[in-house]
């Protein structure tokens, strides 16, 4: 099926437009000493499947023919256990069931590939979604262990660069394009502005559906303190309100003794999970289910770049993308773009050019990663679910949703709210 082109064209309402129903997520919660540490991945990802079902009490979950995890760091890819998880919480086993790994994109993959199979007619009803515990499967750095020796010493220099600490590929971007530090700490300090903004305002509360779960207080050295609890995790945890340039400006570089990104400026380790529910309008309208349609999914693309300098990666498939569908920077509403850290998120803003809209509040307005944080598989959906709420809230109807992925990628999705 061939891709509207013109504003006109993809505002427009026709019965095969790929619509979203729900656009769920768990609060995200630092890794390690955040409140969810002690949760496990699948069990996030259940809790964001259940409150799916419960937010459409007139779907039977029987009608869901497919759901699509994204998912980067999970034994055996995640899919036994997010299967596990799935009829865990009352899908029935015609339900299937796959997971999806693009790394920093998994879950905005699935949404696409979701969509994708919608519109070929290979299923009428899927979720997408996205789940990730890095307290628990981030030991190698997302680096793999038990690799081919000769690709190490592959001639090939991308090939090498593949496994490069993401941190040094911040690191090239904030050298090669003079991102300096002083900049990058100034863009983190507002993004922890802006999230906290956000929640003290209310903004996250309709996309963020409560986790109950347990949580083990350990000391700096790992050591248990006190009993086990049963808490509620109603919250994203790692947003610092109190953020300040002073401080940040003291914290030592974290991956080069000279460079400029630190765990100030950088996106946060963190856990969580995110689900969003689609099927085609003409479906929707067949089950009496129109009223829930909070807008609709576009079109996403996917380009390559080199590994080295993998952050630009949005800088070019939001171009890519727009080009597809004949509209202009100006036509969108609402940006979302992947802080993975803030030397990539800053060149990316200049080099689509959208300062005026970053100063405006028009990109990443309530946040992004570096306060919200970066839960690989999940951070696509997570990203998707505050886009269309937050137009929901302001009013605007086209959102785009980018990141840079591992390896050397970007992808980027267009939404429209309704």
């Amino acid at each position: 099926m061939a891709l509207p082109k013109g504003l006109s064209s993809i505002l427009a309402k026709s019965p095969s437009d790929i619509v979203i129903l729900s656009s769920l997520r768990t609060p995200i919660c630092r890794s390690y000493r955040g409140q969810l540490k002690d949760a496990y991945p699948e069990e996030l990802l259940s809790i964001v499947l259940r409150a799916t079902l419960n937010a459409n009490h007139n779907l039977p979950p029987e009608v869901i023919d497919d759901v699509a995890v994204g998912v980067v760091l999970s034994e055996l890819g995640g899919s036994k256990a997010a299967r596990m998880a799935m009829n865990h919480v009352g899908f029935p086993h015609s339900t299937s069931l796959y997971t999806v790994n693009r790394a920093c994109s998994s879950s905005l993959q699935s949404i696409a590939t979701t969509a994708a199979q919608i519109r070929g007619e290979m299923i009428g009803v899927g979720i997408a979604a996205g789940m990730e515990s890095m307290t628990r499967n981030y030991g190698s750095k997302a680096i793999p262990v038990d690799l081919w020796p000769e690709l190490k010493a592959s001639p090939s220099k991308d090939a090498r660069d593949c496994i490069m600490p993401m941190g040094l590929t911040s690191e090239n971007i904030a050298q090669r394009y003079k991102v300096g530090r002083k900049e990058q700490d100034e863009f983190a300090v507002e993004s922890h502005r802006r999230a906290a903004r956000a929640q003290t305002e209310g903004f996250f509360e309709q996309e963020i559906v409560p986790v109950h779960t347990r949580f083990q207080e350990v000391d700096k050295k790992g050591n248990k303190v006190g009993e086990e609890k049963q808490i509620e995790v109603t919250k994203d945890d790692g947003i610092r309100a109190n953020a300040t340039l002073e401080a940040l400006a003291k914290l030592k570089p974290a991956f080069k003794e000279d460079g400029a990104s630190t765990a100030g400026n950088s996106s946060q380790v963190s856990d969580g999970a995110a689900a969003t529910l689609l099927m085609r309008r003409s479906t929707a309208t067949e089950l009496g289910l129109m009223s829930s349609i909070m807008g609709k999914f576009v079109a996403a693309t996917t380009v390559g770049c080199a590994p080295d300098e993998m952050g630009i990666g949005p800088a070019l498939a939001v171009p890519k993308l727009l080009t597809q569908l004949g509209i202009e920077s100006k036509d969108v509403d609402r940006w979302e773009i992947n802080e993975a850290f803030a030397s990539q998120a800053i060149y990316c803003v200049r080099e689509l050019g959208l300062e005026k809209d970053w100063e405006q509040g028009k990109v990443n307005p309530d946040g992004g990663a570096i306060a919200l944080g970066h839960p690989l598989g999940a951070t696509g959906a997570r990203m998707t679910s505050t886009l269309m709420h937050g137009l929901g809230r302001t009013g605007g109807e086209v959102g785009v949703v980018s990141m840079c992925v591992g390896t050397g990628m970007g992808m980027a999705g267009l939404f429209v709210r309704e």
